[in-house]
């Protein structure tokens, strides 16, 4: 438990001092944000703003990651080091991070809103996630557990295993299954970075239910309680996953220091793409992927605002639902000041992540 304290704390520490000095080299170097021209008027102001602060939350939690452990060693000798769930983790968040870093530095490089085109985008998210879902089925440990599963899960796995037609097409339906949620993640945080704070701290939440979730995991792992009669987990890395859980929750609580309103940084598709790949990681490996849709709610009601202003608009002809979409443009648009729109929407997050976090204790009280 001391690990996961020191993790959180790092996390916090590093960010906190870490993104002050990282905006003044943005600054230095005239790193801005660019506005689209259609959004709300207000957000004009923001035009120049530094950007990619995201890098700061990336390096905050691998530096955290791998120093707790260090100090975890020298502490305890016997202490096992960095587990593969961990380190993939941190391979998706980094590599989802790095494709968004390549999307910032090429709006600034050219001085314009938009940034890689979205089949390039596509192919380097597709490749990164590929890698991820491929390595997530080795790494067996000593019971045989490997990192993630091709059974579908919700707060555990289920009966429906993707591999009951053979071990190359389950491999297949699990990278395909793997790339969804993956998608589904990381464009649902970037679409709701639209606000300064709005996506910094709904991730802060669902990385808090994501630490709370691997301690329990552990604390009812199925390797550590063999005669446990009542509902176990078989998680492989359960407390290191609390533990990257809560260096990402410290490194968010860090960054949103300075990213809240009114922003001195954005965190940039460099950040909301780490930040979804990580949340997806945490969903495939903590065996809760199905749970995800609630325990991230609002990523998907705003993913869900813009599906739905984008169907309606072609099946209509030109019409739409929303004065503007993703969902949180609607309602400024509609007066609500940017902190109302903001705060409302954390409430709104955190009641998804309760409602998650109780259905999740609600399958173990169940199981007993």
């Amino acid at each position: 438990m001391i690990s996961l304290l020191i993790g959180c704390l790092l996390g916090l520490v590093l960010a906190l001092v870490l993104t002050p000095l990282f905006i003044r080299f943005l600054v230095r170097k005239g790193y801005g944000q660019f506005v689209r021209d259609d959004g709300p008027t207000s957000h004009h102001t923001k035009r120049g703003t530094p950007t990619m602060g995201g890098a700061v939350i990336v390096a905050s939690v691998v530096a955290s990651y791998f120093i707790t452990h260090l100090i975890s060693y020298a502490i305890n000798p016997t202490t096992f080091g960095p587990s593969a769930s961990g380190l993939l983790v941190l391979f998706l968040m980094v590599g989802m991070g790095f494709v968004g870093f390549i999307d910032d530095y090429t709006k600034i490089s050219r001085q314009r809103s938009l940034g890689l085109n979205a089949k390039a985008k596509i192919i380097l998210q597709a490749i990164v996630g590929i890698v991820f879902a491929i390595l997530a089925l080795q790494f067996p440990n000593h019971a045989g557990l490997t990192p993630a599963s091709t059974n579908v899960s919700f707060v555990r796995d289920t009966a429906i295993d993707l591999a009951f037609a053979g071990t190359i097409i389950g491999a297949i339906l699990f990278i395909l299954w793997s790339s969804v949620i993956i998608t589904a993640a990381t464009n649902g945080v970037n679409l709701a970075d639209g606000l300064d704070g709005l996506a910094a701290g709904a991730s802060i939440l669902v990385f808090g239910a994501y630490f709370l979730i691997g301690i329990w995991q552990f604390n009812q792992s199925c390797l550590a309680n063999p005669g446990e009669t009542g509902v176990c987990y078989e998680v492989r890395d359960p407390m290191d996953l609390a533990l990257l859980a809560g260096a990402m929750a410290g490194a968010l609580v860090g960054f949103l220091w300075w990213n809240t309103s009114p922003a001195k940084i954005f965190m940039g598709d460099t950040g909301s793409l780490a930040i979804g790949g990580a949340i997806a990681a945490f969903a495939i490996l903590s065996r809760t992927e199905l749970l995800l849709v609630l325990l991230a709610g609002l990523f998907v009601i705003i993913s869900a605002s813009v599906i739905i202003q984008v169907g309606y608009f072609k099946l209509s002809g030109g019409k739409r639902v929303f004065k503007m979409a993703p969902l949180q443009h609607h309602f400024e648009l509609k007066g609500w000041a940017e902190v109302t729109v903001v705060v409302r929407f954390w409430i709104i997050g955190g009641l998804c992540v309760a409602l998650a976090l109780g259905l999740f204790y609600a399958d173990w009280v169940a199981g007993q």
